[in-house]
């Protein structure tokens, strides 16, 4: 039986097939980012920041919980499966969202969302590493970030729109079911299993012997701690969906209390994820030329400049600047990310590894939103904002100070 070939260009119809269908996972992601603040605020009338922001909370806490165990169950059951799965949690989120009664159904429908995007996030990730190859697997992730997060982008805005020319439920909504409906039917129709690339990528790499074949623990911890490329990675990672928790829960009242109406939050909430998707079509290429250490390091600052111009902004022109910072240096970060796991686990416990990184990752929505909203009770919005900015500014200096490079041809050259 003839190997499957690696590579973009081989595998072209694919990999565009799950750009597409990544698209429609963000999307869902997208549909929250504008109305879910002000709904918990109007229509629940929840007062207190920590209450408002405990819907990332349950989200947060889900989907990394889930991605730890997609990693594994794409190993042992295929990608495929885990993805159709994934769509299949999803189905019953925007009628719940729809008519929920109370704010206990608003969590239990982000508990289920969650779940889903661990679940079809995290495979999209996996599939296109694994179709990719080693040649090119920024530019790979910057696809897949990129294509997820426009879709962010333009749910947020989609929704803003709706919300403010009809209202905040149930017509914002049923773009959702759209989403789960398309995303749904090509993963199950047209999505095919990448196991057979993986399988040829490690044969290619050479067989571990069996003494350093890691365990699952052995994984876990490499990933968390005691491996400086890969622990300073998910540090990284956590923190920068820390300040992204954050954001998603306060910047849309930061813009409301300026006096800003749904649709302009809408416009604002839109415009960051749209930058950070549209600029990892540059910035995943361009780690695989220049390399994946000074990219994470540099974005992280970036980012910490954007939170703090949005802090101390008073209207939109500034509001606007903050958010494009803030793009700008997650798109400098996120598919780097992915990038350098790549560079650095063997392809045999891969999967594995991504997965503990997302773990680690997406706690960082749950940390970020229920720090910041117990911070933002205590001692108002600015200083929970002022204490995101300051984190990422030292999460930026980890990577500096102890990460190596990953990227294998720019690492040769620092070397000789």
């Amino acid at each position: 039986m003839t190997p499957p070939e690696l590579g973009l260009r081989a595998n072209l119809a694919q990999f565009s097939l799950l750009v597409v269908v990544n698209a429609f996972v963000g999307a869902m992601v997208g549909m929250e980012r504008t109305i879910l603040s002000p709904l918990a605020a109007e229509e629940f009338h929840l007062e207190a920041k920590v209450a408002i922001l405990s819907f990332i909370v349950v989200f947060g806490v889900s989907k990394a919980l889930t991605n730890y165990v997609a990693g594994r169950l794409s190993d042992a059951r295929g990608r495929k499966a885990v993805l159709v799965g994934g769509w299949l949690v999803a189905a019953p989120v925007p009628f719940l969202l729809m008519w929920a009664p109370s704010w206990a159904w608003v969590l239990f429908a982000n508990l289920l969302l969650g779940v889903s995007q661990g679940l079809t996030w995290s495979t999209t990730v996996i599939m296109k590493i694994d179709l990719a190859g080693p040649k090119n697997r920024g530019l790979a992730m910057g696809l897949n970030e990129f294509a997820g997060y426009f879709a962010v982008a333009g749910s947020a805005l989609a929704t803003g729109y709706v919300a403010a020319n009809w209202s905040l439920r149930p017509e914002p909504f049923y773009l959702g079911v759209g989403y789960v409906a398309f995303g749904l039917g090509l993963s199950a129709l047209l999505v095919k299993e990448s196991h057979a690339h993986v399988r040829h990528e490690a044969a290619l790499a050479g067989a571990l012997a069996p003494d350093d074949a890691p365990s699952q623990r052995e994984v876990f911890w490499r990933t968390t701690l005691t491996d400086r490329e890969l622990s300073s990675v998910t540090q990284a990672g956590l923190v920068n969906n820390l300040n992204d928790g954050m954001a998603w829960g306060l910047f849309p009242l930061i813009f409301a209390a300026a006096g800003l109406g749904l649709a302009e939050i809408g416009w604002l909430a839109a415009l960051y994820p749209a930058v950070w998707g549209a600029s990892q079509l540059v910035t995943g290429a361009l780690s695989d030329r220049v390399g994946r250490k000074w990219l994470i390091a540099g974005g992280m600052a970036v980012q910490a400049v954007g939170i703090a111009v949005v802090a101390t902004g008073a209207g939109v022109p500034a509001f606007a600047l903050g958010q494009v910072l803030l793009g700008v240096g997650t798109a400098m970060v996120y598919p780097t990310l992915l990038a350098a796991i790549g560079d650095v686990a063997h392809p045999s416990w891969r999967a594995s590894s991504v997965g503990v990184y997302r773990l680690w990752r997406d706690l960082g929505y749950a940390i970020g939103a229920l720090a910041a909203g117990l911070v933002a009770d205590a001692f108002g919005v600015p200083a929970a904002v002022w204490g995101a900015a300051a984190l990422t500014l030292l999460s930026g200096a980890v990577v500096a100070v102890r990460m190596r490079e990953t990227f294998a041809e720019k690492a040769r050259k620092e070397t000789v």
